[in-house]
């Protein structure tokens, strides 16, 4: 009875640790979903050189001080935003990161490569424009977040976001040490205090995606008197950019 017990218990420990290895070594395709490049006019692509890849940036060039910068979800082909971004805010130039392995862009992505290609992208467009906003969406925002603390943009917006992606998997995966294994954390929380410029949080009511209390817990860091956060009812993770709420919200913080 003891070694059938005891054989059992190795089995089900053989399992466990087998799905731990295999969660490590193939986590990165359970956070990034690559999208192909739907809009591919020449003169809305600018290639962006990095090290070791070629990317992808969607653009609409107009001259002057301002521009915005965008950083899409984790299954996004940010290019579709360009007609709505070009309507609604025809006084900036627009800029829209196709991260690495996304779009055209070559590469695989990682945290470390995304955040590293964002200062790039963030230096050259600051060598023509001193007034950029930076807007992330989703993934994005862990990008954006960051960036917003290591260079100086003019505006932060944040559209679904949460506090850490650490935090997301611990809740999607209760029984796996997710902190030993995830290798990729987009930890938001740890740069919202380094933060000193005007943030609005962009948030849906009914996120299935990102719970609420990750949202306000990242919402809570900023310091006081930097962030506001704005709800669109009757809205979900993927369909917010669907309501003019969206970019009303959006056109309002800038």
């Amino acid at each position: 009875m003891y070694l059938a017990l005891f054989k059992l218990l190795a089995f089900v420990a053989f399992v466990y640790a087998a799905f731990c290895v295999a969660l490590f070594a193939f986590q990165r395709s359970l956070i990034y979903f690559p999208q192909p490049l739907e809009i591919k006019a020449p003169q809305s692509i600018m290639t962006l050189p990095v090290e070791d890849a070629e990317l992808f940036v969607t653009i609409r060039a107009h001259a002057g001080p301002k521009a915005i910068i965008y950083f899409g979800g984790n299954a996004e082909d940010v290019s579709v935003n360009l007609p709505s971004f070009e309507k609604s805010f025809p006084d900036y130039a627009l800029y829209l990161l196709h991260y690495r392995g996304y779009g055209g862009s070559s590469g695989k992505p990682s945290e470390e490569a995304i955040q590293n290609d964002a200062l790039i992208l963030f230096d050259k467009v600051r060598a023509e424009h001193q007034d950029i906003a930076v807007i992330g969406r989703s993934l994005g925002t862990g990008v954006a977040v960051r960036l917003s603390s290591q260079r100086p943009a003019s505006r932060l917006i944040l559209v679904t976001p949460f506090d850490s992606l650490q935090e997301i998997a611990a809740d999607q995966f209760p029984y796996v040490p997710v902190k030993w294994l995830l290798r990729d954390n987009y930890d938001s929380g740890k740069y919202a205090s380094k933060i000193t410029i005007p943030t609005a949080i962009i948030a849906a009511e009914n996120d299935e995606v990102i719970p609420s209390a990750s949202t306000k817990k990242l919402f809570e860091r900023f310091g006081k008197g930097i962030a506001s956060m704005t709800v669109i009812p009757s809205t979900g993770h993927n369909t917010i950019s669907y309501r003019t709420e969206y970019l009303a919200a959006i056109k309002s913080a800038l």
